[in-house]
């Protein structure tokens, strides 16, 4: 099966250590941009008690949730340390600074 890439805009439009949300049918996404100007996609809520992580502190490649401290990979979207839970990665293209969300990413996270 072909992926279809959805454009949600340029890397430049993220600042370092930070994320910007794109809204979905099958809800928020939330885009980060690391320190080392990578890219990543999740879900925009902590599995812990649905805090915006999009509103976290980006470090590394994780995220620090605003509500209650857990820290989720950015890469795998599973909660660090003792805590345990996971969100859905996103699959994110990155063509020379304008980022691409595979759609079929987000319609099987509806499911």
């Amino acid at each position: 099966m072909d992926t279809n890439w959805i454009a949600i805009g340029n890397i430049a439009d993220i600042p370092l250590r930070g994320a910007r949300c794109v809204k979905t049918p099958q809800g928020r996404i939330a885009v980060f941009r690391t320190a080392e100007n990578e890219a990543f996609a999740i879900e925009d809520h902590c599995p812990h008690k649905g805090g915006p992580l999009s509103q976290g502190i980006v470090h590394a490649k994780a995220v620090t949730c605003p509500l209650h401290n857990w820290v989720i990979s950015l890469e795998t979207g599973k909660a660090l340390g003792a805590d345990e839970g996971a969100v859905k990665t996103i699959p994110l293209r990155n063509e020379d600074g304008a980022l691409f969300i595979a759609l079929e990413s987000l319609m099987m996270a509806a499911e």
